[in-house]
């Protein structure tokens, strides 16, 4: 088997006989190294069949698992555009205590119904973010303390070590 094909690659080429003593050591490397490159050739063949067993149209259960992740990036857009409103708002337009304190609560509660943060919002983002409107002055103790809770409730929510209790209010 081996040994026709390397004898079809090179027809000068003869195996080892074991009963034939006059062979040298010198053919008998040769021959080895034929049957390699022949061993070679042939394994190189089989990965290009391989390709071949490819499916030319998806499956169900990929065209239905396409159709969850379109589902589920929609719905994480609708939700990272909440946040962005509500961000937009508080750096922009609210200037005084109560409107501050309002975005920041709401923000938390935005956190707290999509159970953390939607794809496309990173947590530090969102602190520079706030931080930046920080830094600009009216920063009062009541706002620090309802952006201390946001970034609480985004820990707890984001923390894999918590199990959530969605029935008890505490």
């Amino acid at each position: 088997d081996l040994e026709s094909l390397a004898t079809k690659l090179n027809p000068t080429i003869r195996f080892h006989d074991p009963l034939n003593p006059n062979q040298s050591r010198r053919s008998m490397l040769t021959t080895t190294a034929a049957a390699a490159a022949a061993l070679i050739l042939t394994q190189q063949s089989s990965p290009a069949s391989a390709l071949e067993t490819y499916l030319t149209e998806p499956t169900e259960e990929f065209k239905e698992s396409e159709r969850q992740r379109m589902e589920f990036r929609k719905k994480q857009l609708l939700l990272k555009g909440g946040f962005v409103k509500v961000l937009a708002r508080l750096t922009s337009e609210s200037n005084t205590e109560e409107e501050l304190v309002r975005d920041l609560s709401e923000l938390k509660e935005l956190v707290i119904q999509t159970g953390g943060l939607p794809l496309g919002i990173k947590k530090e983002d969102m602190y520079k973010v706030i931080r930046g409107k920080k830094a600009k002055g009216n920063w009062p103790t009541n706002v620090e303390i309802a952006y201390q809770k946001l970034k609480s409730e985004i820990a707890y929510q984001q923390s894999p070590n918590t199990e959530k209790d969605l029935e008890n209010p505490l």
